[in-house]
């Protein structure tokens, strides 16, 4: 199955995150299908960058958003 996630970047108490297609099998930071977006928390307001069209094209073929992904989508409309 094919899940819509984060992937953690950033030191130590300075998170960073990239919004990644990934096989629900590998972990958390391994290996990615595509890179559709960011995620700054740190920055106030936080920043939210996403491609929207890939996010699209990616539902559209059967990838589920986690519900962190899901609120961030949100988020952005």
């Amino acid at each position: 199955m094919v899940k819509i996630r984060l992937q953690r970047q950033g030191a130590k108490k300075a998170p960073f995150y990239h919004i990644v297609v990934a096989d629900s099998r590998s972990p958390r930071d391994g290996k990615i299908i595509e890179k559709i977006g960011s995620y700054d928390p740190m920055t106030e307001p936080s920043t939210i960058v996403l491609d929207k069209e890939k996010l699209e094209k990616w539902v559209k073929n059967g990838a589920k958003p986690t519900e962190t992904v899901k609120n961030l989508i949100d988020r952005t409309k």
